[in-house]
């Protein structure tokens, strides 16, 4: 199977799942799954993968999900709420970063296997963490902000699609912006031409994933979540 088909599954599931966590358990469902795509992503995005003739990382769906995430918590509830969620996926980046930072600390046994594993997994470099975090608080806060102006301008369900991709467009450019130049090129991992090579790979990407994730948004609104009593 081509990574181009099982990248499809795989989104598609991802965007199914998500789904899942808003019917089950509602809201809470979506704060859930934004700090879980938060820590999964940040695992993903090490392993490089050749995709549609491009190099691309494979964290990019679990990271799209984030702004599907505050979307649909910005059409259904408000500002406040997606606020609050990108506030919380950042701390949770930070939180994470702090734990598996101190826990590579330990010295483990000379039979142990985990150890390069966790300093591959969790080991990024400061210009990594540096460029992870600083996008992330950025493009999330943009995305806000951007949808709910677009709805003030165009609030009818119909041009639901035009406030999901117009700040999804917007704010992935910015973070891509803000990622690509800090991880790659202020750390000396590349220079600007391989570094805009990364850049229009990178977004074309997430572009993808937000037109991809278009109809479920419109079936979020139409579902009403299970009261769990």
């Amino acid at each position: 199977m081509s990574n181009e088909l099982i990248w499809v599954l795989f989104a598609l599931i991802n965007f199914v799942l998500f789904l899942v966590m808003y019917k089950v358990f509602g809201k809470m469902g979506i704060f859930f799954w934004i700090v879980m795509a938060t820590i999964l992503a940040n695992i993903q995005v090490i392993k490089l993968i050749p995709l549609f003739g491009l190099e691309a990382s494979l964290g990019n769906i679990m990271y799209g999900t984030i702004f599907l995430g505050t979307d649909v918590l910005n059409e259904l509830y408000g500002k406040k709420d997606a606020k609050k969620a990108v506030l919380l996926g950042f701390i949770v980046m930070l939180a994470t970063l702090a734990i598996m930072q101190i826990s590579l600390l330990f010295t483990p046994l000379e039979y142990d296997v985990a150890q390069p594993a966790l300093e591959t997994l969790f080991g990024w470099s400061p210009y990594v963490v540096l460029g992870s975090l600083s996008a992330f608080i950025v493009s999330q806060t943009f995305d806000v902000y951007i949808f709910q102006w677009i709805k003030k301008k165009l609030p009818d369900d119909k041009w639901l699609f035009i406030r999901n991709n117009g700040s999804t467009i917007v704010s992935q450019f910015i973070d891509t912006l803000i990622f690509v130049p800090i991880a790659f090129v202020l750390s000396g991992y590349c220079g600007w031409d391989v570094a805009i090579g990364i850049f229009i790979s990178t977004y074309l990407i997430k572009l993808l994933v937000a037109i991809l994730d278009t109809p479920f948004i419109y079936l979020i609104k139409r579902v009403k979540p299970i009261e769990i009593k």
